[in-house]
This record gives structure tokens, sequence and C-alpha cells, in this order.
């Protein structure tokens, strides 16, 4: 992308990262989920069901990667054995009390679930049993970190198990930039622990990560799908890359990232679909910040909601004003 020197380094790339960083937001309370709440999304089944998301307090993830801004409600500890069970604890008795307890639970925890300093292997035979009502969970995690301690979660879950992982790009180069520390082959021997073991994959994809060219954006947002469903997954989400770490707005001003347009994100979405291999989910969180016309952007973003609970692409949104469509 640029064409001068690089304020990436090619080493201690942490180091650089973790200087660029603005300061972290303190937690006040471990007992407690960072944010709770119900969505809709389709199963590989095919059904739409209520699906409940827990963003749980725990220690940020070891691996820092370059556009990750998960870490800033993070502890920089680990939390004390239990209060991960207890979050969980404490939101499925919010939904009981509100009659709304969901099909599908998601525990996202701004890294990795199977990581023993972010949650601690004593709690998950209590999160399994706070979960038994769920006919599906997803939980997130490193490649590098599936293994054995994912088997054992399936078997204390009353339903299904899916793992989302974090590819976020199939180009190789730009994945090694962006300090992840695992490659493509490890990602698809993940993936292959995760199928022998009769466990769900979702994937995690960037549209427009840095280092890469905005104008082969879509194509390697698309490209990367493949290669997920290639893998196994039975879902991918693809996300547009966020500034707001300190170290993407260093990149963006050298001309090393270039941030997706709402129009690279449906672009996307779009052909993901088309190749009719699995679910494709647009993450809408956020989603204004990438619109540049305020007077289509609702309908735009509730195209992809849509579509996210259909699968099926619908017409583009026309708009006068700005000529989308």
């Amino acid at each position: 992308m640029s064409g001068g020197a690089s304020v990436y380094p090619g080493r201690g790339r942490t180091a650089w990262i973790l200087a660029q960083r603005p300061p972290r937001v303190r937690v006040a309370d471990v007992d407690s989920a960072h944010a709770v709440f119900l969505e809709e999304e389709r199963l590989a089944s095919g059904d739409v069901v209520s699906s409940g998301v827990m963003l749980l307090t725990n220690r940020e993830c070891p691996w820092r990667c370059v556009m990750c801004d998960l870490w800033k409600d993070m502890l920089a500890e680990s939390a004390p054995e239990g209060a991960v069970a207890r979050q969980v604890e404490s939101a499925v008795r919010g939904w009981a009390e509100a009659g709304k307890l969901p099909v599908q639970v998601k525990l996202y925890n701004s890294g990795s679930f199977f990581d023993p300093a972010a949650i601690p292997p004593g709690d998950d035979a209590a999160i399994a049993r706070h979960l038994g009502f769920a006919r599906h969970v997803v939980v997130e995690s490193h490649p590098l970190l599936v293994g054995e301690r994912a088997v054992r979660l399936r078997d204390r879950l009353a339903g299904t198990l899916e793992v989302a992982l974090g590819l976020e790009t199939a180009h190789p180069e730009v994945l090694e930039k962006l300090n992840k520390k695992f490659d493509l082959a490890q990602f698809a021997r993940a993936a292959e622990r995760l199928a022998a073991a009769r466990i769900a994959l979702r994937a995690f994809l960037l549209v427009n990560p840095p280092f890469l060219d905005p104008a082969l954006g879509v194509a390697w947002a698309i490209k990367s799908a493949a290669f997920a469903f290639d893998c196994g997954a039975s879902a991918v989400v693809l996300i547009p890359t966020r500034a707001g770490n300190g170290a993407m707005e260093r990149l963006r001003a050298a001309g090393e990232w270039t941030p997706p347009t709402l129009a690279a994100l449906e672009a996307a979405q779009t052909g993901a679909l088309a190749l009719g291999r699995g679910r494709v989910f647009s993450d809408t969180w956020g989603l204004e910040g990438f619109a540049a016309c305020p007077l289509c952007f609702s309908a735009r973003r509730d195209r992809l909601e849509r579509q996210n609970r259909t699968q099926q692409v619908e017409p583009e949104v026309g708009c006068a004003a700005c000529g989308s469509g």
C-alpha cells in the first residue's frame, strides 16, 4: 500500500503495538459480564432463533493482534476462579427472569475460551451446567489452543458446541503481519481437530485488514471465506476492520491501512453468499462509522441484517443522494 518505509516493524511488533495503546478502561466488577444482550441468528439447520451473547470479563488475550481493541475492557490479570462462572450464571438468571432464555448462547471473551489465564478450566463444569437449557453454544478461541479442553467442554454441554476462530484473512503475508502467530496450515489443523471431535467451526474474517491494497479488500474477503469453508466452517462472520486501538490510527496515517466502506462490506457478503458453501454473517456493530451517506445508511444496515437471517441476497438499496444501488 504505502510506497515508503513502513512504520510497522518487522521485529518487535508486540512492543510496537503495545506502545500505541490508549489507556485501558478500569474494570470494576469481575463477577459481571462486560455486556449481555439478545439477538437473532440463523442456525446451520436453517432455523432463525434467539441468540444470547455474553461478552465475558476476563484477562486479555496473550496474543497482541495489531487490529484488536477488545483489550480495553478486559483485565490485565486473570479473573479469580469462579468469577466467569458467576458471570454466566448472572446473565442466564436475567434472561430467565425476563422469560427470554435463548436457544443459542455465545460466550465471547475477547480472546480464547481455552486460555487457562482467561477462563480457568475449573469454571468449565459450572458454565456448562448454567447453560443446560441451550441447544447450541458458541465459544471463541485462538487456533493454537484448540485441543482436549474443547472436547471436554463439548461433553459437558447439554447441546452442541461451536468454536469461532479468528482467521481474519487467507492472504498469507497479511496474516503474518497481523501478529496472530499462526499460519494457514495451523488454522487448517485446528479445523481438522474440531471436525474430528464433531465440533462446529465458524471463522471471523476482516474486510480490508491492514497491509492489504484496499482495491483487493472485497476479493480477499471472499477468498478467505472460501478457504474457511474449505476447512469445514459452517459459518463465516465478515467484520469491517475498525480503528480505535492506537496502532490502526498509526497505520492509517502512514498509508498502510484504509478503512473499509459500507459498500465493501455489502459486496463481500454478496460474494461470499454466492459461494453457496455456508452461512455468511455481516457484523453490523458500529456500522455507521463506515457509511458515507446518512440518508441511505439505515436501509442498507437493515438489508445486511435481513440477509444475515435469510442468507438470501436482496436487491441493493438505491439512493439518489449518493448514487448507491
